[in-house]
């Protein structure tokens, strides 16, 4: 018995990490062993995640499974946005060029600044007092 061409990638975005594994399919998503739409339930979260597909004309034609840890819904979105970006790339490398024009192949590498010794946070400080 053949089995299908799995690809898998990881992604990550602030403390966020993303496995996907990707398989000809149907277009099914599923996060964490939930359905897509109801892991993400806002649009823009799901806009993100859906932008490698649109990006490289490929709607529908695979199944993607994800295991998200870490962070919130914002970073494991991004984390996972990347990754699938990634295992396109194992599954056809002509859609280089189309995945780095729109930015989908380049990690962000924001995360939270760290806070500092004797301030109550990482940039704001205690009220200045003059005398």
């Amino acid at each position: 018995m053949a089995t299908a061409t799995e690809y898998t990638a990881t992604g990550r975005r602030k403390t966020a990490v993303a496995r996907v594994y990707l398989t000809e399919g149907s277009g099914q998503i599923e996060i964490n062993g939930r359905g897509f739409e109801e892991y993400f339930a806002t649009l823009p979260l799901q806009g993100i995640v859906l932008a490698p597909f649109q990006v490289a004309n490929l709607m529908n034609k695979f199944d993607v499974r994800v295991v998200a840890k870490g962070g919130g819904l914002h970073g494991q979105a991004g984390a996972t946005k990347l990754a699938i970006a990634r295992s396109l790339l194992q599954v056809d490398p002509e859609l280089r060029p189309a995945l780095k024009a729109a930015g989908l192949l380049r990690r962000d590498p924001r995360a939270k600044e760290r806070k500092k010794a004797g301030q109550p946070g990482a940039r704001k400080r205690f009220q200045f007092s003059k005398r």
